[in-house]
């Protein structure tokens, strides 16, 4: 389903639920990364962009204190009060909603009705938590006048996800689905939320996610274990040169200095990091330049650093990586996300994306038994009005 067609059924499904067209429309994106991964909690940059995959609102406010959510996509449906006392509830969606609405809710002074439906893909890695959270607060924005700028949407959007959906995410995920640019980047600095936008019009290439359809269970026990061994690492470089404060202001060359000190793991997990943190800065300068193929190496060294550095990938990821890169036209190739499964992103001409696809399904097909799921992206504006 296109951008076009979800709008239209959005609106449909509007009016049969509510006998009357809906008062606005709200298209909040899902997002990807190009580069920087485990890199947000070490004091580093991010390289997210808005795609054009998106979660559709129509939204009406109805004049009366009640509110009725409607996901099409779930075939469910919430009601509350604008009175009521805001909890989390076992309809697992409908937190992010809440979330977001316990912030404001002494602004509000009328229910809504809303629809919505998606082509984000769920479970996919590509955020459509952050497009929910976003986009209901930015019709609610319009709606109820709150005067909040784009930064105060995204970081209220990450506290509806803390405090609401028990997800203790980064800033990434929400700063992308708000402040995407079409045909654009946002080379974004975690710790300061400074961001600039970088080019990203790939001209004859492309960029087609692959999704592994595996989640191995091992994300949350090796996400803390990988922060804790980073925090030894940095903790080690401070120590021998005092002059450094975190990850950005460290070289290779320090760790390669405290190599033994550091032991095996700590040392890989401290290589990847200082070197993702160098990488990021050259690709933001590769884009500027259109150079792609530099931008397709920095990809695929990013993934190398993740799968035996960092340790965060697994084999089906490997599988993809590995042979995708044996094939004509493609430039580079990564785990995306924060690994153990998921999607990678793949950067390739586009003349040979059908083959690709279908030479990789059949061989993932055969090697796993699981069926791979491909989604072709541009890289779009970040959430909006429509019509």
């Amino acid at each position: 389903m296109n951008t076009q067609e979800l709008v239209a059924n959005c609106k449909e499904q509007f009016n049969k639920a509510f006998g009357e067209n809906p008062q606005k429309v709200v298209l909040s994106p899902g997002r990807i990364n190009i580069i920087g991964e485990h890199i947000d909690y070490n004091h580093g940059f991010v390289l997210p962009a808005a795609i054009d995959k998106y979660i559709c609102f129509a939204i009406s406010k109805n004049n009366t204190q009640d509110c009725h959510i409607i996901s099409f996509d779930l075939k469910d449906e919430y009601k509350f009060n604008i009175k009521d006392k805001i909890e989390p509830v076992e309809q697992n969606w409908v937190n992010y909603f809440l979330g977001v609405f316990n912030q404001v809710q002494d602004k509000i002074d009328s229910g809504f009705n809303i629809v919505f439906s998606s082509t984000v893909p769920i479970g996919a890695g590509l955020s459509s938590s952050a497009a929910l959270e976003c986009g209901f607060l930015y019709g609610l924005n319009y709606f109820f006048a709150l005067g909040l700028d784009k930064r105060q949407i995204a970081k209220m959007g990450q506290k509806a996800e803390h405090t609401f959906a028990g997800v203790n995410c980064g800033i990434m995920d929400q700063f992308a689905s708000v402040f995407g640019k079409e045909n654009s980047v946002i080379f974004l600095d975690c710790d300061t939320l400074d961001y600039q936008y970088a080019p990203a019009d790939f001209g004859d290439y492309t960029l087609l996610l692959l999704n592994t359809n595996v989640k191995h269970n091992l994300q949350t026990s090796e996400y803390n274990k990988r922060r804790k061994e980073c925090e030894a690492g940095i903790s080690i470089i401070k120590n021998k040169y005092p002059e450094v404060q975190n990850f950005r202001e460290a070289t290779m060359e320090m760790v390669e200095d405290l190599k033994d000190e550091m032991g095996d793991v700590v040392y890989r997990r401290s290589r990847f990091v200082v070197g993702e943190i160098s990488r990021i800065q050259e690709l933001v300068k590769s884009l500027k330049e259109n150079n792609f193929e530099n931008v397709g190496k920095l990809m695929t060294a990013t993934h190398y650093g993740l799968s035996k550095d960092y340790e965060v990938s697994c084999e089906e990821l490997d599988f993809l990586v590995d042979n995708v890169l044996l094939e004509e036209g493609v430039l580079g190739a990564r785990v995306m996300g924060g690994g153990f499964g998921g999607c990678t992103i793949n950067l390739l001409k586009k003349s040979e994306v059908e083959k690709i696809i279908e030479k990789l399904s059949k061989a993932y097909l055969e090697k796993f038994e699981i069926e791979l799921t491909p989604y072709q992206v541009s890289v779009s504006e970040g959430t909006h009005f429509t019509d």
